[in-house]
């Protein structure tokens, strides 16, 4: 694993090698822990708006603010309705053939009904690391750039997601990583070769965001090529629910932007895709992609659910449950200082620091009823431990209130140690 983040201004290439083994042995006891508290690998049955009954305990009722379901889409009646009916019609759920050869035509429609919504050249994957998957060698490779192979440099809390084809892109081309966010070392990069492309979160998972206007300017006057994962900002900002990174983009994509997105989260639904700006892109993506060449479609289920969830994306519904989840994550940040506070992110993280008292944390919000994330290394650098918070739309002020009152007590407790 690549070690500390980089400092400002500073410029790191394809770093130490993986170390996983290095990683294990770090990091082992503290997943140990979090398992013995009752906190990973755990597993409930849905019930309404965000409660989870707890198989293992039970059935006892939490309050869940793990998900990542930001407009509390992923349990929506209509959305369920799609699924199954989309089920009933075609009477399978998978077909297990490349698609390159055969596909359902329902997907066919969800593609391009997605297109239309996105104003892009739409495919769709099982998930966001397929899309990723097939993208980052593409891109790398030169076909999209020209012919020339772009240097490709990372922002260095790209998701892992991104982060972890470095490798197979390095036998492409060279890699570079940047600190976060570090523009002045991403100019100097496009300053110093004659093609670059940037690979980096739209919404970063552990918050915070993407300088979009900063990188189009940087496009514009370098022909910068930017690879932009938005799965944490799709549905929750746009008219439509473009997300964060195509809602700040008018007009078509073009040749030298590439957003990919997330069909669960905010969509509601299951599975990822890419946006494309041109026809050549989506021709190679159709045939040299991996996840695509070799592998098979999104489901039936899935693909109703996603076909539902697009047309709900087209109502009124869609703009009040965005300025409930604003609502919802102001009411949050009026009861819990953190570093995200009056952000329109949705993901809120509260730093504690020790590993061990982070899970202690957890287990004791847990207790009290409601289900968080205890984060710590490799999700977040060592020693900067804490608890990872998603208010969404689905929450009541009753739960975000509940939560808040909670982690004030918990707070307490640790201080007073």
């Amino acid at each position: 694993m690549e070690g500390k983040a980089l400092g400002q201004g500073s410029i790191a290439g394809k770093g130490a090698p993986r170390n996983t083994a290095s990683l294990i042995q770090y990091a082992q006891s503290h997943f140990d822990a979090a398992h013995f508290q009752g906190l990973m690998a755990i597993y409930g049955r849905p019930l309404a708006d965000r409660a989870v009954a707890l198989t293992h305990d039970r059935g006892r009722r939490v309050v869940d603010f793990v998900r990542c379901s930001y407009l509390g889409l992923d349990n929506h009646p209509q959305i369920v309705a799609g699924a199954v009916e989309a089920m009933k019609e075609y009477g399978t759920l998978h077909w297990s053939c490349a698609r390159t050869r055969l596909n359902f035509s329902i997907l066919g429609d969800l593609e391009a009904a997605l297109s239309e919504l996105f104003d892009a050249r739409v495919i769709t994957y099982t998930t966001v690391l397929a899309a990723n998957m097939g993208a980052l060698p593409l891109i790398a490779s030169g076909h999209l750039t020209g012919g020339v192979k772009p240097l490709m440099v990372f922002d260095r809390l790209a998701h892992a997601t991104l982060a972890f084809h470095k490798g197979t892109i390095a036998a492409e081309t060279r890699v570079e990583t940047i600190a976060h966010n570090d523009l002045e070392a991403l100019e100097m990069l496009c300053r110093t070769n004659g093609s670059v492309a940037f690979v980096c979160d739209g919404v970063y998972s552990m918050g915070g965001s993407a300088d979009l206007a900063r990188l189009r300017r940087l496009q514009e006057r370098y022909g910068l090529f930017l690879y932009i994962d938005d799965a944490h900002g799709v549905s929750i900002f746009g008219k439509h629910g473009e997300g964060f990174a195509r809602s700040q983009m008018s007009g078509p994509l073009g040749e030298r932007t590439i957003v990919a997105a997330s069909l669960g989260k905010g969509f509601g639904a299951s599975g990822g895709l890419i946006m494309l700006g041109t026809a050549r892109q989506e021709e190679l993506f159709r045939r040299f992609a991996v996840a695509h060449a070799f592998s098979a479609s999104l489901n039936v289920a899935a693909i109703g659910a996603a076909r539902a969830s697009q047309q709900l994306h087209l109502t009124e519904e869609l703009t009040e449950l965005q300025q409930r989840l604003r609502s919802r994550t102001a009411l949050f940040d009026s009861l819990v200082p953190t570093e995200q506070q009056g952000s329109p992110l949705p993901i809120r993280t509260v730093e504690i620091g020790d590993e061990m008292t982070a899970i202690g944390a957890a287990r004791a919000l847990l207790d009290r009823g409601f289900y968080t994330s205890a984060i710590f290394f490799p999700t977040v650098p060592r020693g900067r431990a804490g608890l990872r918070l998603c208010p969404t739309a689905g929450h009541s002020e009753d739960d975000i209130r509940g939560l808040g009152i909670a982690i004030q007590d918990v707070l307490k407790e640790i201080s007073a140690r």
